[in-house]
């Protein structure tokens, strides 16, 4: 599957990261935050359980749910 990714700046130069499928625009309850574009037209592998690199568990499973598939809140903590 072909995705675009952004990411936002959170606290303490931690980011977040919102995955949609590509072309696809960031959904209605994501538009009002300052997501700027990380990758455009990225292939991902539809059988990863994750996508580590952007601190994203089950990616396919939420985008199936919901539309995209963002960095969960447990990922939010500040680089070591």
């Amino acid at each position: 599957m072909r995705v675009d990714i952004y990411r936002r700046a959170e606290q303490a130069g931690i980011f977040s990261y919102l995955v949609v499928p590509e072309g696809k625009p960031i959904p209605d309850e994501a538009t009002g935050i300052d997501w700027q574009q990380e990758s455009r037209a990225l292939e991902l592998d539809e059988t990863a359980a994750a996508l580590p690199n952007y601190h994203i568990e089950r990616p396919f499973e939420q985008i199936a749910a919901k539309g995209y598939a963002i960095t969960g809140l447990k990922d939010m903590t500040a680089p070591h």
